[in-house]
């Protein structure tokens, strides 16, 4: 926190510190789109569950939707330390523009990755732009971030692949003009496979928008593969490369989940905060209570706290640190989880009106659950890291406060 009129926000500045000119330049910039557009309209995108075109034709006017990209693609290539600069900023004000942003690195990622150099010249650039969008297609009715449980299979015919299976819950699938599917190859069910779909395939059906809790302006929909052909000239990466392709996706969108957790809870915070100063009862304002004063501080120390875990989960991939997926998970645990909290107490401060609907702590509370949700629930990442931790301590030295034999025998 800083006390700093120049900053003049509850939450200080200190990781920007850490970003080149260019980048604090980037991060400067959607600060203004958020106070300036994203945030005034953060209430009218959220009235109904249709994709934010506006929204989304401003981030890409403004090159944040670049921000996904290489720059012989017109993007700026950005490191995750600036990314979730970039989506806490947003997160702090709209879910919808904060998930954007995300999404457009989650469903072109794999392209960016693995794509061949004639297929990322045809792509890459109009996604960039904003011109053409791509959806990333994983999760299925019985498997979602254990990529290993997919069902989906893609078979080679001579020189296409034929895909048959269904997805579920697959963000822009009614608005994607390509559609990255993964799935298991019939030859070899140990054997993933990443593959581009156009969206006017024969056989390919996409399902209707469906109804959400929160995050409107990025619907939902189910899609349906029937003997779908797609060119072997359309794969991402080789055959068996499909799991690394999407956990690289998944490890990069769950660092972009926490940020903008944290983000939403900021804003909580600063909600609160501005109510708190404004509400008198038993004769002082309610900021001046210990009882408020108390639920304040476990909030701004811990999303302190929580900020510094996801700078780390974000160094540690920029670093291409093979415990990058660890820390990733930890942060969108911890930071998914305590945005939840944040939000729930920030809403008990304001009372009445924060149940309000034109009050915008009842969108947040809303929007915050999708966090602890998408891209692996709070308790698959606790399986993912326990586990870890168990694997780990097996080969790990000896603490030096405990005898030699084993510890049964104590």
């Amino acid at each position: 926190m800083t006390r700093s009129a120049k900053a003049g926000r509850l939450f200080g500045d200190h990781f920007l510190s850490r970003l080149a000119a260019e980048e604090q330049a980037i991060v400067a910039n959607v600060r203004r789109l958020a106070k300036e557009v994203l945030g005034p309209n953060a209430a009218a995108v959220a009235q109904q569950d249709v994709f934010a075109w506006e929204t989304f034709r401003l981030l890409a006017k403004e090159g944040v939707i670049g921000t996904a990209f290489p720059r012989e693609a017109g993007g700026t290539d950005a490191r995750q330390v600036l990314r979730i600069r970039i989506v806490e900023e947003l997160g702090r004000v709209c879910s919808a523009s904060a998930s954007i942003v995300t999404g457009a690195d989650l469903s072109c990622r794999a392209i960016v990755a693995g794509a061949s150099d004639e297929l990322k010249t045809e792509l890459l650039p109009g996604l960039c732009r904003g011109e053409i969008q791509a959806a990333f297609a994983l999760s299925e009715p019985g498997a979602g971030s254990d990529v290993r449980g997919l069902a989906t299979v893609i078979r080679r015919e001579g020189d296409r692949y034929l895909i048959d299976g269904e997805k579920k819950f697959i963000t822009r699938g009614t608005t994607a003009d390509w559609f990255v599917v993964v799935g298991r190859a019939e030859h070899d069910p140990d054997c993933f496979i990443a593959v581009l779909v156009p969206r006017n395939a024969s056989g390919f059906m996409i399902g209707p928008e469906v109804g959400k809790l929160g995050w409107a302006g990025v619907p939902i929909s189910s899609l349906e593969f029937r003997n779908v052909a797609t060119p072997v000239a359309n794969r991402l990466g080789q055959e068996g490369d499909g799991f690394n392709l999407a956990q690289d996706a998944l490890v990069r969108a769950r660092i972009g989940h926490a940020a903008m957790a944290l983000g939403r809870a900021i804003g909580a915070v600063e909600i609160a905060t501005a109510y708190m100063a404004d509400r008198k009862l038993f004769g002082k304002s309610l900021g001046e209570h210990q009882g408020a004063q108390w639920m304040l501080a476990e909030m701004v120390t811990r999303i302190e706290a929580s900020r510094a875990l996801v700078q780390l989960a974000a160094e540690k991939y920029d670093g291409t640190d093979p415990d990058a997926g660890i820390f990733a998970s930890m942060a969108k645990l911890q930071a998914t989880d305590l945005g939840m909290k944040v939000v729930t107490d920030a809403l008990q401060l304001t009372g009445g009106r924060g149940y309000l609907q034109d009050f915008p702590l009842e969108r947040f509370f809303r929007d915050a659950k999708l966090n602890q949700i998408g891209e692996g629930s709070s308790e698959v990442h606790k399986t993912v890291i326990g586990r870890d931790a168990v694997r780990r301590a097996r080969d790990l030295e000896r603490h030096p406060c405990l005898k030699f034999e084993s510890l049964v025998d104590y």
